[in-house]
């Protein structure tokens, strides 16, 4: 399956920092936001959400966000400055419900104001550093920074905030009976390009069936035929590669005994072509419902 696309190409060293920073922000989307609190060696607390953040360690627990310089006048944020001060961190995840208090915290506050009150939000006590945490977030993870890593000096720069996950607090009412964080109940949001996010509901949930103890077969072994059909989508032929191994021939010879497939056989007698393309057809509504299995076994009779 070979597909052509009429490609913009861009050497960075010809775009300022307004562009790149553009397109990037549309390109590497979507991303967490880590709603940061921070206070100064005197004590002012500071509230600031950025969206380059991510976890990068598990053993140990990291999660690193980078407070970019502005583009605008390559000043740098009260966050950057509080966390020199005070190597301390509560990162504070977004969900939906205070998704427009987040945004009105990143507003460039003059120094020492306290954007928790700016944007409404609710400060609560942390058990093991000094920032608080925000209430209204559902997972809070209290942060000492390990190190600030300078990426420049010039606008647009980043500066890797290196945290290490001290305690993490969340919501009771997003958890399973077992203890487990439901990503159902999180309603978390992310960050796009420009003014645009993204929510996560259970209407865009889907799950990707990833073996950890067993190696598929690959796209590459999938039959030629199968492979560049006319109906599969190339997700469709990842999911065909994802399995350890193919039906055996009496499962096939069973599975065509269904009314339904014995439906497709009976009209496409004498007619190989439109029996394929049915099968295939067949074979893609089973792969969108998650049964891989099953459309194997149509695709192979």
């Amino acid at each position: 399956m070979v597909f052509y696309y009429t490609m913009l190409s861009l050497n960075t060293a010809d775009l300022t920092p307004v562009q790149i920073q553009s397109y990037l922000n549309h390109a590497v989307a979507p991303r967490p936001i880590c709603l940061a609190s921070t206070v100064d060696k005197d004590g002012n607390v500071n509230l600031s959400p950025f969206s380059f953040f991510n976890v990068f360690s598990v053993n140990p627990p990291i999660c690193v966000f980078s407070p970019s310089r502005r583009v605008r006048d390559n000043t740098t944020k009260h966050t950057l400055e509080n966390i020199k001060e005070v190597p301390e961190c509560v990162i504070n995840i977004v969900n939906y419900d205070m998704v427009q208090q987040m945004s009105l915290s990143s507003v460039e506050y003059p120094a020492g104001v306290n954007e928790f009150i700016k944007a409404g939000l609710t400060e609560l006590p942390s058990t093991m550093v000094k920032p608080p945490r925000v209430a209204e977030s559902k997972i809070q993870l209290e942060c000492v920074v390990r190190e600030v890593i300078s990426l420049g000096d010039t606008p647009g720069a980043g500066n890797l905030v290196i945290a290490e996950v001290k305690v993490i607090h969340i919501n009771e009412d997003i958890l399973n009976a077992d203890g487990s964080i439901d990503q159902h109940k999180t309603d978390q949001v992310a960050r796009l390009g420009g003014d645009w996010y993204c929510r996560v509901t259970a209407d865009s949930l889907f799950k990707v069936a990833k073996p950890v103890s067993a190696i598929g077969i690959g796209v590459d072994a999938v039959p030629y035929a199968i492979r560049n059909s006319k109906v599969l989508t190339g997700n469709n032929l990842g999911q065909l590669g994802n399995v350890v191994a193919l039906p055996t021939d009496d499962a096939i010879e069973a599975y065509s005994q269904s009314d339904e497939l014995k439906e497709i056989f009976d009209a496409t007698i004498g007619d190989s072509q439109t029996r394929d393309l049915q099968l295939h057809l067949k074979a893609k509504q089973l792969l969108d419902e998650g049964r891989v299995e099953e459309a194997w076994m149509v695709l192979l009779m």
